[in-house]
């Protein structure tokens, strides 16, 4: 046992364990698993482990060969633990075709799931259920008699997909969701009261196993989730530390926990819950030296609350791109209130059901106070996406913040120079760029002038739909993230080329969601158009030739037709920016362009952006040769009823080096030097 102490208190070894799993974790993301599964599969067996309903799908998670995802647009009555056989389409979730954005398959790849797969048909083979699973479903079925199911799912099960969206909102933009998550701090509670009772009947050591066991059945039940199992198993990993007196240091326990579960699953790193669980902790631990100075409570509350604040705040902003300066504080409100009341609560609730209104009451106190401090914005910054360099010095700026206020010398407002610095810096913007923003069968353009003066919206896309089922919200869901990832936190200019649903669909969803200072639309404005403009409370333009000067850009609107036809229609705009000259031809046909060519002495392109998503109707054989453009790009959706681009215009463009969202994803362009960055699948 003392040769065992002396060999775990060694440094040394856990410096190796930190290369092993590191050398691991890097061959594991350079060399992706390989799938028991094929896309050529077209039936598939197994177990259901997870169920989820809603009104457009099932989404139902099965243990096969391997975990896999189904979804299915038909009503399903899952019972958990039993086997089914699907019939259907195997797929390969989607990446994310736009930069900085949510990527989908590393999420499901955190879970151990490499395809999913779009069922027409599922069919129960077996009605026979595990134990374990009748259990689960008991305790599912439990709640849902409960008129306060949705936070007793969220704070029992582990589940907060029945809380409304908007209060999850809330709870993101006050920095507070992650105290929806059962974490260390409820593991911790919820271990201390079994050991408690445990104890009053069996030994310790009985009494630490029976808690053990407790918490590993307690993982299985809420779905072994990652923020869980980190709790779970540096619980375990404290206990034997304890029980046999090993006395290593808890921050060095955190490191072994960290490497265990990366062994177990290296794509935990894709995981949020799993990166804020461990770099949070890891912080706390850190700097417990510092926590423990002060003894009030709310003082101390404070303290831990800021620590958390400060290591998470990078993770956050990489994530949802914005930071709350006042989560420190709101947290002083939220921690103990749901750590102290209404998560112990919650397990009394669902042991006793009268205490259910007290228990709705008092979650609906919280929802409420989250959604009016959510409404407190001032204090709420958009922030650019962050790259690595900005990673390393920040965290070894607080690390010193915090090793020097532990040491009585307090250097906190550093921290607050470093968010204003990043917030308002212009070198973060120090090259003109035109971005190609991927919105499927749409177009959506975004041009920022270099230091900061002034940006662009060309169109907005419009509704796009995954499997011709789900409407999907693209203002919502790239837009709006994309131009805060961007560090756009309002747009000068909106132009709508015309009133095409696939280019103008998303403008009413944009209004609402982020601030707009002008709208430009051409002068024949159809139903779309005049909806748009009777919601604009801004300046709006109505033109189809003239030019719009932006600082020192001039935008040239070159289409006079007014044939009462959307495309032919189509606002037509030449710039030039950083002597770079642009051409973007909306969704303008043939005969537009034969009057752009016959009215204007057009210069060579250097930028075109084709016509209709490549559409025959478009892109002349004049037009290609007049302009010759350097790089050509075209938004077109993928797997598009049209068959957009058309060969015929793709053959026309060969000397020009073409870039599609479809095969290329977002496309951003470097306009100082025509260097491009593409978000390929």
């Amino acid at each position: 046992m003392k040769k065992l102490k002396i060999i775990l208190h060694s440094n040394l070894i856990f410096l190796i364990i930190i290369f092993i799993t590191t050398l691991y974790v890097l061959l594991s993301f350079f060399d992706k698993p390989i799938s028991k599964y094929s896309e050529n599969d077209r039936q598939i067996t197994g177990y259901i482990y997870d169920c989820m309903a809603s009104d457009e799908k099932t989404v139902i998670k099965i243990k096969g060969k391997e975990n896999i995802l189904i979804n299915y647009y038909d009503n399903f009555k899952c019972v958990l633990g039993q086997k089914i056989i699907a019939q259907g389409e195997m797929k390969k979730p989607s990446e994310n075709t736009n930069f900085y954005l949510f990527n989908y398959q590393n999420y499901l790849l955190s879970q151990k799931i490499n395809y999913t797969f779009t069922a027409n048909k599922i069919t129960v083979t077996s009605q026979t259920v595990p134990l374990i699973y009748q259990i689960k479903n008991t305790l599912i079925k439990h709640t849902e008699t409960y008129k306060s199911k949705a936070y007793l799912n969220a704070f029992i099960l582990g589940d907060d997909e029945y809380i409304k969206e908007e209060s999850i909102s809330s709870f993101q933009t006050n920095g507070i969701s992650h105290l929806l998550a059962i974490s260390g701090t409820q593991i911790t509670l919820f271990s201390f009261v079994l050991l408690f009772l445990f104890s009053k009947i069996f030994k310790k050591m009985t009494s630490y196993i029976l808690t053990i066991c407790f918490l590993i059945f307690y993982l299985f039940i809420t779905g072994f989730q990652a923020s869980i199992l980190r709790a779970t198993l540096f619980f375990i990993i404290l206990t034997i530390n304890k029980q046999f007196e090993l006395k290593i240091s808890t921050i060095h326990l955190l490191i072994l926990t960290l490497c265990l579960l990366l062994i177990i699953n290296p794509y935990y790193l894709y995981s949020l819950g799993f990166t804020l669980s461990f770099t949070v902790s890891f912080f706390l631990i850190l700097f417990k030296n510092l926590i423990s100075k002060y003894q009030n409570y709310f003082t101390k509350t404070l303290v831990i609350s800021l620590i958390a604040f400060l290591s998470s705040a990078p993770i956050l902003i990489n994530n949802f791109f914005t930071i709350n300066l006042l989560s420190p504080l709101i947290n002083i409100y939220f921690v103990p209130l749901i750590t102290f009341l209404i998560y112990p609560l919650a397990l009394f609730t669902f042991i006793f059901k009268p205490l259910d209104p007290l228990f709705l009451n008092l979650v609906t106190i919280m929802e409420n106070a989250s959604l009016t401090l959510a409404q407190i914005d001032f204090l709420n910054l958009s922030m650019h996406h962050l790259n690595i360099l900005f990673f390393i010095i920040y965290y070894i700026l607080i690390i010193f913040i915090l090793y020097k206020w532990a040491k009585g010398q307090n250097y906190i407002i550093v921290f607050f120079i470093i968010l204003f610095f990043h917030h308002n810096i212009n070198y973060l913007n120090p090259n003109s760029t035109l971005t190609m923003i991927d919105v499927g069968q749409g177009d959506c353009f975004l041009i920022k002038l270099k230091h900061n003066k002034g940006n662009i919206l060309i169109d907005t896309g419009g509704e796009k739909s995954y499997n011709d089922k789900k409407p999907y919200d693209i203002a919502k869901n790239i837009i709006v993230p994309y131009l805060k990832a961007e560090g756009v936190k309002s747009i000068d200019y909106l132009i709508i080329t015309h009133g095409d649903f696939d280019h103008a669909g998303m403008a009413l969803n944009l209004i609402k969601t982020i601030k707009i200072k002008n709208l430009i639309l051409n002068k024949e404005n159809n139903a779309l158009e005049n909806e748009i403009t009777n919601n604009f409370n801004g300046n709006i333009t109505n033109i189809s030739e003239g030019t719009v000067k932006i600082n020192s850009v001039s935008l040239n609107f070159l289409n006079g037709l007014n044939n009462h036809n959307e495309n032919d229609d189509s606002l037509i705009i030449y710039t030039s920016i950083e002597n770079k000259n642009i051409l973007l031809m909306g969704d303008a046909s043939k005969e537009s362009e034969k009057k752009l060519l016959n009215t204007y002495n057009l210069p060579k392109m250097d930028i075109l952006k084709v016509g209709h998503h490549g559409s025959k109707t478009s892109t002349s054989e004049e037009l290609v040769k007049k302009t010759s453009p350097k790089i050509s790009l075209i938004s077109a959706g993928r797997n598009n009823i049209y068959g957009h681009p058309h060969q015929e215009t793709l053959n026309k463009l060969k000397q020009s080096k073409v870039l599609i969202t479809k095969k290329d994803g977002a496309v951003k362009i470097n306009l100082k030097n025509l260097a491009i960055f593409t978000q390929a699948r």
